[in-house]
């Protein structure tokens, strides 16, 4: 994403005051402070490092049948 797809908005004195940032962007921003959030709390950090080294899990076709739905 180029630097020059964010947009900055100022006041009548020409003083930043907001930015416009394209939405693929802000997801971005918000999953890295989701996470470190998370991260802050010690179970939660344990919790997110087991799920990150699981191999395992079902497909969504499998996930799928499994539920019934």
């Amino acid at each position: 994403m180029a630097r020059r797809d964010i947009q900055y908005v100022s006041d009548e004195n020409g003083a930043p005051v907001g930015v416009i940032v394209p939405i693929e962007l802000w997801r971005e921003i918000e999953s890295e402070r989701e996470t470190a959030y998370l991260l802050k709390n010690s179970a939660m950090r344990q919790r997110l490092v087991e799920a990150k080294s699981r191999q395992g899990g079902l497909s969504l076709e499998e996930a799928c049948e499994k539920l019934g739905v």
